[in-house]
């Protein structure tokens, strides 16, 4: 019993946080209203901060948890300000769709419950637009269903027009589109013709478009095999213009018309879009086709995303569901100086490859972005404590592109002999950070949540 209370006084004592609370309590005791609106302006640079934000704040923090849902991988996305979701659609029993990844490992859940979550959670880490790219399997008549539970349940939030009701001429930027969740679907017709039938009644209709999406990375094996290719005969005359035109597929009238700036469009080439492609149609092009794009026409790619959407799609080989490192494709601005202080540690992870379980921490400040702004550095380590490692280390870093610049913490447990074993990690964009102290949650290399293990900083930055 004894130990447990030792370990139980260790765990509650933080004397990071104590000396923070006791140079705002004026009675060492108690933080008033008042006091905690004088940190948030003092400390954490909120300059505005008033008693009614301070409540506010103190409401939100109460320790209610609310029950995760089986679906949670829909919602942790979201809640990490995902902007872009994929959601597999295939047909299910008693006319209701159904959402996995097909051919994979992934359980079954109703497309309806996940569009409750994306209501829930859309905008709860940004405020900006959300896009749906709808992998859809369905047949016409759930294809309808999906389009009614999403016009029932995302209401307002709905791209369901233009912002004016008139034709434009490009997009909006992502600020007027703030709150608003975008559709990607294959489209019948036109954008123009979308907003010329506006108000006419559409259920029940189905309508006809070229297949856009299917495999347009000819060496991406989805099997995963290394083989040679088979040198094959050219194809005849008329195999060829059947390819060239390509199968047409039947889509739900109903949620076509929901597709207004993101119709999906099949990437033939970057000659091909700027001659044809229109600016609200995108692409998905494929994980291994789009790195072999960035080694050879990178100045063609990113002329290409200047103008359009387009979305990188995972190789098949990822059976898993997990995602790609997408740097690379975001990398093709003023200079930001950033101050670092890694203060302490709270209930890490233990060690697996401990056999006392006590590790000995190290944290790894990883910055992410274009070649010139990869840095990293690390704090000291702290010997057999995970429970609450207190480093008080400063760390300063150089960003040439912050819009592009992401900061990763790496926990590990250092070891003797073999290589340092992981414990947690969290990944955030530079511009997200706020200024001030701040805890950093972790969470595994699947992130999953390891609550309640984080790190405590505080943080400074600059233009320079």
């Amino acid at each position: 019993m004894e130990d447990f209370r030792a370990i139980y006084r260790t765990i509650l004592h933080r004397p990071e946080l104590n000396e923070l609370f006791t140079s705002y309590a004026p009675n060492k005791k108690v933080l008033t209203t008042a006091n905690v609106a004088d940190f948030l302006r003092k400390e954490q640079f909120e300059l505005d901060a008033d008693e009614r934000r301070a409540v506010s704040l103190i409401n939100r923090y109460e320790p209610i948890e609310e029950a995760n849902p089986p679906f949670s991988p829909f919602k942790s996305s979201l809640k990490r300000g995902c902007r872009c979701v994929e959601i597999d659609c295939w047909d299910g029993p008693d006319g209701e769709p159904v959402v996995y990844h097909g051919h994979t490992l992934t359980s079954k859940i109703t497309f309806q419950n996940v569009i409750d979550v994306v209501h829930k959670h859309a905008f709860e880490a940004s405020d900006y637009p959300i896009i749906l790219s709808l992998e859809n399997h369905c047949s016409p008549p759930q294809q309808e269903r999906m389009a009614a539970h999403m016009l029932d349940i995302l209401r307002d939030t709905l791209c369901v027009s233009t912002l004016d009701d008139s034709m434009p001429s490009q997009l909006p930027s992502p600020e007027e589109l703030k709150y608003k969740i975008l559709i990607k679907n294959k489209k019948v017709g036109t954008l123009e013709d979308t907003l010329r039938r506006k108000g006419e009644r559409c259920r029940g209709q189905t309508g006809e478009t070229e297949e856009t999406e299917g495999s347009d990375d000819d060496d991406d094996d989805a099997t995963g095999h290394l083989l040679k290719k088979v040198p094959q005969k050219a194809p005849s005359a008329t195999k060829k213009s059947k390819k060239e035109k390509g199968h047409k597929v039947k889509v739900a009238m109903l949620l076509s018309e929901l597709v207004i700036y993101t119709a999906s469009r099949k990437f033939a080439n970057f000659e091909d879009s700027r001659e044809k492609q229109k600016f609200y149609q995108n692409n998905s092009i494929g994980e291994v086709k789009g790195q072999k794009l960035i080694k050879k026409k990178a100045p063609d790619f990113v002329l290409h995303t200047v103008n359009f959407l387009t979305r990188i799609y995972p190789k098949g080989t990822r059976t898993d569901s997990s995602n790609y490192d997408p740097q690379e494709f975001w990398n093709v601005g003023c200079q930001l100086g950033v101050k670092l202080a890694i203060i302490s540690g709270y209930q890490l992870p233990p060690s697996n490859l401990s056999k006392s379980n006590k590790a000995d921490p190290v944290v790894k400040i990883e910055i992410h972005g274009v070649p010139g702004d990869m840095a990293k550095h690390q704090t000291s380590v702290i010997k057999n404590n995970a429970l609450n490692p207190r480093w008080n280390e400063t760390f300063t870093f150089n960003i040439q592109v912050p819009d592009l610049a992401l900061i990763r913490f790496v926990v590990e447990d250092q070891m003797a002999i073999t290589a340092n074993d992981f414990l947690g990690q969290y990944t955030l964009p530079v511009l997200s950070m706020n200024k001030g102290y701040r805890h950093v949650p972790l969470v595994s290399k699947l992130g999953v949540s390891l609550k309640p293990a984080s790190l405590f900083v505080y943080i400074w930055y600059f233009q320079q």
